[in-house]
């Protein structure tokens, strides 16, 4: 009988283990449910207030929608926007479910991609605002450039929106941690470099050139010039 008893003693812990593992296995299975559920409506909800203070319409007109569209994502911005709310309400379930049932490694991981979706959430938002605040900028460069009767108005307004539309891009990678100094020292280095030869264009037996274009940007009145 001993022998027996110790030869079932292994089967005996082993349904221990599984008797105290299903309650913890239930509560994670109940918080996915519940979390998965949480997240439709998260994101409906989210999708819903988006589009309601038009922001797919912001997003359309700063060309981020067509953008998509040609990388062949088939919904937009605010489509992209909600679906990341939804994943960050269920990997916040996950991470609920997996520390119920003593798996702190993996909880450790997911914590760290939780971490990460609300910065891709915010680079989204300065890449839709900024770029409809640059596209402003640009309009009304153009704008009064025309009304002051200088030429090239179009050169200068893209000219201003893509420069800020630059910053926007650097502010946003700098908020998902890609490239940090790299991207920014590269970008410096590459306007410094511009500049640099626009200055020995200007400087260096292009005198006459850059003549013609301050007098096609900013005429002289020639009334003034004979008095």
């Amino acid at each position: 009988m001993e022998k027996v008893d110790i030869m079932l003693e292994p089967v005996r812990a082993f349904l221990v283990q599984i008797a105290g593992f299903l309650p913890k296995l239930a509560l994670a299975l109940g918080v996915l449910i519940a979390g998965w559920l949480l997240a439709k409506f998260a994101r409906f909800a989210i999708e819903k207030a988006l589009r309601a203070i038009n922001l797919n319409v912001l997003t359309e007109r700063t060309g981020l929608d067509g953008f998509l569209r040609q990388g062949g994502v088939e919904t937009d911005t605010t489509g992209i926007l909600g679906l990341l709310i939804y994943w960050l309400v269920i990997l916040a379930a996950l991470i609920i479910g997996f520390n119920s049932m003593g798996l702190t490694y993996i909880t450790g991981l997911l914590g760290e991609v939780v971490l990460f979706v609300p910065k891709i959430i915010a680079a989204l938002l300065i890449l839709a605002f900024g770029a409809y605040f640059a596209r402003f900028v640009g309009n009304a460069v153009i704008t009064y450039c025309r009304n002051i009767s200088i030429q090239d108005a179009d050169v200068l307004g893209k000219l201003a929106q893509y420069g800020i539309m630059t910053f926007v891009v650097l502010i946003a990678l700098d908020q998902v941690n890609v490239g940090g100094d790299i991207v920014r020292q590269s970008f410096l280095i590459i306007l410094a470099g511009v500049v640099f030869a626009l200055a020995l264009a200007f400087g260096l037996g292009g005198k006459a050139a850059a003549a013609e274009l301050i007098d096609r940007w900013w005429p002289r009145d020639k009334n003034n010039d004979g008095e």
